[in-house]
């Protein structure tokens, strides 16, 4: 009589070491048993001998609904199945639905119980003129952080929240035990910047780099950080593009602050000198991507543990608005659900990199961080049965014909992933078979933290 439902067997990767001959045994939705040599019995057994077993990815950043029309969770939760992702941390900038409320959080839980393929987990966010009154009821209706910004991307949809405003949120968000990541740009210096390369008449891919400074980004982060350190809120920079300000991370993290930082694949994988002259509009991205020297640096930090978590800061944006010839007059954000785990295993395996890095920062540290490990994060006994299978299958990616992706386009189009994404678990069930996605919409769930929480002892 078999013991588990699913038994899978091939190349584990855990968080703190690889099993080469492994299994993983699942029953009842949860992982039940992860050991090495010879596997127990199960009602279904898959074995990818030496493919690549990794625990399912905790996406820390997507924008589902930025574009009404666009997309919405049907469509980015299909992209996330094909990708090995089991879980995305959705943004609160949604067009037509600013998540700053309970009601709103509810109304956003509604789409998720509809529409998601893949489980969902949410961040809120406030309005300026309200301040921090509904950061306490967000926490009751289940986000997992908030999010608010340095730079006023829209006044209604994505503002700024200016220093004495996020210091008063930050006072409010450690009362909930979650944590607040920001986005890291010094307006003031942004705007400075824009007018400078508006008055020079640059309008080419350079533009949006010149517009958008190294130091405009890590002034940000020491505002952050700060603004953590004096209120004793987790502080989180949601995204970092150079590799200074993984050392700023560190720097406060080693003085005893919780202070951590999210660095997004593109980060890992594009560069300005290559990539963004040859793309254009279509590699824009808030921080802009940097030169290639960037590129490595963050690799090294990321090998030496200065790097929190990775993720995709993934929009599907129409295709029509990322194909401006002038330059900043396109939207910032790029797809790259379907695409992440390949690419980080890929670029991980180029530099000699441990696999672990790839359990630690896209399902460990997220889950950990979102405080959703009591069922998510990692190829552990009691959680969920998330669970990503890559095998040594090459493809080039090619997102114009691809069946999982909304977008019809990537920055990451014509790249060559040597290992793919071969079956993906969520929750003990099959959402993706190598080819396609059988999760169908409103098989995802709302995932949320504990109802009580204190402050987190440990720094990611």
């Amino acid at each position: 009589m078999a013991d588990f439902d699913t038994v899978l067997t091939g190349r584990i990767i855990l968080t703190d070491r690889e099993i080469a001959r492994g299994y993983v045994a699942i029953r009842d939705g949860k992982t039940a048993l992860v050991g090495e040599g010879a596997a127990p019995a199960g009602r279904e057994r898959h074995d990818f001998a030496n493919g690549i077993i990794l625990p399912g990815a905790v996406d820390a950043q997507v924008h589902s609904l930025s574009q009404r029309g666009a997309e919405g969770f049907a469509a980015s939760t299909r992209a996330a199945a094909a990708g090995g992702v089991t879980t995305i941390v959705d943004m609160p900038y949604d067009e037509g639905n600013l998540v700053c409320s309970a009601e709103a959080v509810g109304r956003k839980v509604a789409m998720i119980d509809s529409d998601a393929r893949v489980d969902v987990a949410l961040y809120g966010t406030i309005r300026p003129e309200e301040g921090p009154a509904r950061i306490a009821e967000q926490a009751a209706a289940g986000v997992c952080a908030y999010k608010f910004s340095t730079f006023g991307t829209d006044p209604l949809r994505f503002p700024r929240i200016p220093p004495a405003l996020l210091r008063a949120c930050f006072a409010e968000v450690v009362k909930t035990g979650l944590a607040a990541g920001v986005h890291n740009e010094d307006d003031a210096y942004v705007r400075a910047a824009i007018a400078e390369v508006e008055a020079a008449g640059i309008t080419d891919w350079r533009a949006h780099g010149l517009s958008r400074p190294e130091l405009a980004e890590t002034l940000a982060m020491l505002q952050i950080y700060e603004t953590g350190a004096e209120t004793g809120c987790p502080a989180h920079v949601v995204h970092c593009s150079v590799g200074r300000g993984y050392e700023i991370a560190a720097m406060y993290r080693g003085a005893g602050h919780r202070s951590t930082v999210e660095c997004c694949i593109h980060y890992l994988v594009l560069d300005e000198e290559n990539d963004v002259a040859r793309l254009g509009g279509k590699a824009k991205i808030n921080p802009p991507v940097r030169p290639r020297r960037e590129v490595e640096a963050i690799w090294r930090h990321l090998a030496e543990g200065r790097v929190s978590m990775v993720s995709t800061d993934h929009v599907s944006w129409s295709e029509d608005r990322k194909t401006d010839p002038d330059m900043l007059g396109n939207a910032s954000g790029v797809p790259g659900l379907e695409v992440m785990v390949p690419l980080f295993v890929k670029g991980a395996m180029a530099r000699g990199v441990p696999l672990v890095w790839a359990a630690r920062l896209m399902a460990e540290n997220p889950a950990r961080h979102f405080r959703l490990d009591h069922r998510k994060g990692g190829l552990r006994a009691g959680r969920d049965a998330d669970v990503t299978v890559l095998v040594d299958r090459p493809a080039v990616y090619d997102a114009a014909s691809s069946r999982h992706s909304i977008a019809g386009w990537s920055p990451y189009h014509g790249m060559e992933l040597p290992w793919t994404v071969a079956a993906t678990w969520r929750r003990g069930e099959m959402v993706f078979d190598g080819t396609e996605v059988l999760a169908v919409p409103g098989t995802g769930i709302f995932v949320r933290p504990p109802e009580t929480l204190g402050l987190r002892e440990g720094l990611l």
